[in-house]
């Protein structure tokens, strides 16, 4: 059976992950009604006060999140070694956390990499045409879209993955298919630090890359 907060933290993370696409969805509607013509000053007055609403609920769910984490020593533990790993700051290290407290300790990294649907699935057409690669999306949607944002971030702001997405990039690879590289990276080096205890170091994850 699985513990009941590790239950209860994926619930509230995943909630999370909900309220924060809702705010995106009522901030695009403002954006629309303040820029038309049209759009009464009443519909802008009550997008804006839903906006609110969603802010403070949002919160107060992170803040419920950080209790569930902080109620068990070794979630808080990774916790820690998460935000250590640029690009992923608490919000992020909450949603990732919530997917990966339940995954079976024995797990190896190509499995949680197969269980984010994050693994590469090359495409045939008849018996020697090759397509290009895409990423299976088989598995754990709410995994993959939390490590999406810190891909995002870590390509701008770590060294080490900048020279790989931009090694990809000059290998002709899309942004999108190079970014998607950088979140299986992500989830190399957490898996490898949770394993190891041991902060997050760009060398070890890329022993043969040169960094400018």
């Amino acid at each position: 059976a699985q513990p009941e907060w590790a239950l209860r933290l994926r619930a509230v993370s995943r909630h999370i992950a909900a309220l924060v696409a809702q705010h995106t969805r009522e901030q695009n509607r403002l954006h629309a009604a303040e820029g038309s013509q049209t759009a009464p000053r009443c519909v802008v007055q009550d997008l804006k006060r839903s906006l609110l609403s969603l802010e403070r609920r949002i919160v107060k769910m992170r803040r419920e999140a950080m209790a569930l984490v902080r109620s068990d020593v070794e979630v808080e533990q990774r916790f820690r070694l998460l935000t250590g790993i640029p690009g992923i700051a608490a919000a992020s290290a909450v949603q990732i956390l919530g997917e990966l407290v339940l995954l079976a300790p024995e797990m190896n990294v190509r499995q949680w990499v197969a269980h984010s649907g994050l693994d590469p699935v090359h495409q045939q057409s008849g018996s020697s045409v090759h397509k290009l690669s895409r990423i299976s999306r088989a598995g754990n949607r709410h995994l993959r879209r939390a490590l999406y944002m810190p891909a995002l971030v870590a390509v701008r702001c770590d060294p080490h993955l900048k020279a790989f997405y931009e090694l990809l990039q000059a290998r002709h690879k899309t942004k999108l298919q190079a970014v998607i590289a950088v979140a299986r990276k992500l989830l190399h080096a957490i898996h490898g630090i949770f394993k190891s205890r041991t902060p997050y170091d760009g060398n070890k994850l890329f022993p043969q890359l040169a960094t400018a």
